[in-house]
């Protein structure tokens, strides 16, 4: 009964500058949604753009999630992410709250399916070979046998395979956000993939700096606890990455400056 009054022990707070630590250089990529002509399009910038910079002990890019929906290419999206993984060693992805809803209808779950063309999975639908006769005509049975068959293994096992959080120095790097004063190994999943004006409206220091997307801005949207990256690709045509080494930070975008 006395672990009732357990109270949760709060978090060291990050009260300088983020640092990532030597030999590192990280590009966090947010959310895609679909548009896998401006994820090849930033692809080919972070290379060149890791080129002119010089070597450097290990570039890695982390993917904030949300590769599906809205756009046209969901499935072309996670194709090119697993072919990436092919040439580009180190690479993290994140599970946002679109992977989460799709992983779940693709197993077959019908409340999710109907959650998921609520939410853009349409278009998710018609990039694995459904038309739009087939999601006018079929019942919300036959389209669920449908998608248990048409979403690849592969992407099957990339779906399950992706990760809530990473930590690279004292940067955190999640979809959505954290709940704060909770340590970020205490973090609920739901938190990490969903959570918005919670974390959003904290302005104090959190126990480290955090890099997420999720929440659409239409440039990035930088303070002095967190950076979010999300700048509505599938209806702006402008996705953005955040490059990040030592201490210093800028950003790449297709379409118009980030920052």
């Amino acid at each position: 009964m006395f672990g009732l009054f357990k109270t949760k022990s709060k978090p060291e707070l990050l009260t300088h500058p983020p640092d990532l630590g030597e030999g590192r250089r990280v590009y966090a990529i947010g959310d895609i949604h679909g548009r896998l002509d401006l994820l090849v399009d930033l692809i080919d910038m972070i290379a060149a753009d890791d080129h002119s910079r010089g070597p450097t002990g290990s570039t890695q890019l982390v993917f904030l999630g949300d590769y599906v929906d809205r756009g046209p290419d969901s499935a072309g999206v996670i194709d090119y992410v697993l072919q990436l993984r092919n040439w580009w060693p180190n690479i993290t992805c994140l599970r946002g709250n679109h992977e989460e809803v799709f992983a779940m209808a693709a197993q077959g779950d019908e409340s999710a399916l109907r959650f998921l063309t609520r939410i853009g999975g349409r278009e998710t639908l018609l990039s694995y070979g459904a038309t739009e006769t087939d999601l006018d005509n079929m019942t919300l049975g036959e389209l669920r046998d449908w998608l248990t068959t048409a979403v690849p293994q592969a992407h099957r096992d990339f779906l399950e395979e992706l990760e809530d959080k990473t930590i690279i120095g004292n940067y955190a790097f999640v979809h959505a956000g954290i709940r704060p004063e909770i340590p970020l190994e205490e973090q609920e999943e739901k938190d990490l993939r969903w959570i918005r004006d919670e974390f959003l409206f904290y302005d104090d220091p959190h126990d480290y700096f955090v890099v997420h997307g999720h929440s659409i801005t239409e440039k990035v949207e930088q303070r002095p606890n967190r950076m979010g990256i999300d700048t509505g690709a599938y209806n702006s045509g402008v996705l953005t990455a955040a490059g990040l080494e030592g201490t210093e930070q800028w950003f790449l975008s297709t379409g118009k400056v980030a920052g």
